[in-house]
């Protein structure tokens, strides 16, 4: 008889009613852990312990975002899971982050979460809080787009801070075994366009 093990999945715990100098000293104690998300919005606290799985797919997301960058020739900067915020009202943790056509600083054009606990939405209210241009959710191997308007974010097809990606043939090339032909297949699809 063999034994299985599921493979570990991510892990989330929300409280509310914390004020801003509360989630900066939960923060602290969170400094030296790797693999943990914080994230702050209007007195609720996400605390969000990622699995292997979440970030390797957060790492192939990268690798083909980076590459699309350099086959295009697109000036970035990325900032992986840097904590965004702006003090007293919203601190986020993506699973990667962009600057497009920017050296370094200011909030990101681009956040991507990986989503393996919950979808939920209502992440974006932290990202607008932060003025974040776009925001990509990845869920069931599937991406949720979503751009900043005026009036909130508006659900998109195409992405309008990269607007030659090919949003499918990413996410067909990150759900492929092997990472190797993913790059490969990615790199072919971007260079026919």
């Amino acid at each position: 008889m063999t034994a299985t093990l599921d493979k570990p999945k991510d892990q989330r715990l929300i409280h509310s009613g914390i004020d801003w100098q509360q989630f900066k000293l939960i923060e602290q104690g969170f400094s030296d852990s790797p693999g943990i998300r914080l994230f702050y919005f209007k007195g609720q606290v996400e605390i969000l312990a990622v699995s292997q799985e979440h970030e390797s797919f957060s790492g192939v997301i990268a690798l083909l975002l980076g590459t699309y960058f350099v086959e295009k020739e697109i000036d970035f900067t990325p900032t992986g899971s840097f904590t965004q915020e702006k003090e007293g009202k919203a601190s986020a943790q993506a699973d990667q982050s962009y600057l497009i056509g920017k050296a370094s600083g200011g909030i990101a054009d681009l956040s991507i979460e990986v989503v393996f606990t919950s979808g939920n939405e209502s992440k974006l209210n932290r990202y607008q809080a932060l003025g974040v241009h776009e925001v990509w959710f990845w869920e069931d191997g599937v991406f949720g787009l979503y751009h900043l308007r005026s009036h909130g974010y508006e659900k998109i097809d195409q992405s309008e801070v990269l607007p030659g990606l090919d949003i499918n043939l990413l996410s067909r090339c990150l759900l492929m075994a092997s990472r190797v032909e993913a790059v490969k297949e990615f790199r072919r699809g971007i260079s026919a366009v």
